[in-house]
């Protein structure tokens, strides 16, 4: 992957556009690439230039890179140019719009859109790429957390076994929700990235792609770390030292949304019934009993018990089921300052540990 010459031409209204060719830079055939890595970067110059970086240094023949500022205030759209790859500068609208702008400025029939603070490992690409054909509707890979100067801070998250099939279909069907890496370790076929542009619901695209993937197409699971997550201040988890009521409310109202966004497109696939009520499935209830902490209600016994028969039903690991069911009985039991020290500890995006939990309490 190699950078074309920047091409000067009249922008149209709010776009810049740095870059000329839409084409694999090193096919002299000049044929559509294989995938399209999509960098959506709002405000964070200090990142951008590692995460286009970790794909240009792979220089694959079958890929292509994007890269879309999405109204940055803070330099980035300065650094993006320098770095020759084909940019977009467009007023701030979201992540969602950004990638779906991304999205109309390729035909390659997979996409990977990688956050602007995080990265590709070495070799990535190759791997990515070996795994792809017609019938995969995504392909994921575990990520190793980073801290913002670069360091590795823990190991694979999630842990991933190597599969491939529609199998986690079922399992969208009973929970809404299926263990999944963040953004960066997604690939999807082009056509399910086309869902995103009804989920107006949503700023964010980790989303109903990632949920109605498995009703497409195969899901294919690679077990070994491609890429880096970056662990900062400014994570868009929405959870930190401190507790965000707006973050848990934000999940709640997606989570609807999206549920009720897949019951409307599953009949399309040939699944008529038989998804999970938002209201009824355990990611609910578990953010509705971590909003009425934040919030200072008083947990009743009929909320708790619903939540973790909830967690018995469903198909968790025994482990779980066991350590989830100790924390929601002790937070429900803890002083409420206490109880949401613990509960910030839980949603952190740092590794967690017993021992640590310990720590954060006092």
């Amino acid at each position: 992957m190699t950078a074309d010459p920047v091409v000067s031409r009249e922008p149209p209204p709010q776009v810049q556009d740095s870059f000329g060719a839409e084409r694999s830079a090193d096919d002299p055939e000049g044929s559509i690439c294989k995938l399209a890595i999509i960098i959506t970067c709002f405000n964070y110059s200090q990142f951008i230039r590692h995460a286009v970086e970790s794909v240009l240094s792979q220089k694959c023949r079958q890929c292509q890179i994007l890269v879309i500022d999405d109204g940055s205030t803070d330099g980035s759209w300065e650094v993006i140019r320098e770095l020759g790859v084909r940019a977009f500068r467009l007023a701030n609208g979201g992540q969602r719009k950004a990638c779906l702008f991304g999205l109309e400025q390729t035909q390659a029939p997979f996409v990977l859109f990688l956050d602007a603070d995080d990265e590709l490992l070495s070799g990535a690409l190759e791997v990515i790429i070996t795994n792809l054909d017609d019938g995969v509707a995504k392909l994921q890979f575990p990520l190793k957390r980073i801290d913002g100067d670069g360091n590795v801070i823990s190991g694979p998250i999630p842990e991933l076994q190597a599969f491939r099939g529609r199998e986690l279909a079922g399992q969208v069907l009973r929970t809404g929700v299926y263990a999944t890496p963040p953004t960066s370790g997604n690939v999807f076929r082009r056509d399910v990235c086309e869902l995103l542009k009804d989920a107006d619901y949503d700023r964010a695209v980790d989303g109903i792609i990632l949920f109605a993937a498995p009703f497409i197409g195969d899901v294919v699971s690679l077990p070994q770390p491609l890429g880096l997550y970056r662990v900062h201040d400014r994570n868009d988890s929405g959870f930190g030292d401190e507790l965000n009521t707006q973050a848990l409310h934000r999940d709640l109202q997606r989570f609807v949304a999206r549920t009720e966004h897949l019951r409307r497109i599953l009949p399309g696939y040939g699944y008529q019934s038989g998804l999970v009520s938002a209201e009824h499935a355990y990611f609910y209830r578990e953010r509705r009993f971590y909003l009425a902490v934040a919030e200072d209600e008083r947990i009743s016994f009929a909320s708790l018990s619903g939540l973790v028969g909830r967690l018995w039903r469903d198909k968790n690991p025994l482990g779980m089921k066991v350590s989830m069911t100790l924390f929601f009985t002790a937070i429900s039991l803890l002083p409420r300052d206490r109880a949401r020290k613990a509960l910030a500890y839980r949603l952190g995006a740092g590794t967690r540990s017993t021992r640590g939990l310990i720590r954060a309490l006092t």
